[in-house]
């Protein structure tokens, strides 16, 4: 019996948390500053002028060795 008691109290407990955080994420907002923004801003053009290319998994999948020892 206190084994259930103990079972229905850590989900009540998860809910209560569960609530919580629900309720905070709707309340509480976030929002980047100038000095992040321009942070940012200063990495992608960074990352354009270097010719960077974001891969999608099958690019990875094509350029990726997977023999292990073998491929050194």
């Amino acid at each position: 019996m206190t084994a259930l008691l103990v079972v229905v109290a850590l989900v009540a407990v998860a809910l209560v948390g569960w609530a919580i955080a629900e309720a905070k994420s709707k309340v509480c907002t976030y929002h980047n500053d100038e000095e992040e923004e321009a942070a940012l801003q200063r990495t992608l053009d960074n990352q354009k002028k270097a010719e960077y290319a974001e891969m999608d998994i099958h690019d990875v999948m094509q350029t990726i060795s997977t023999k292990g020892f073998k491929a050194v």
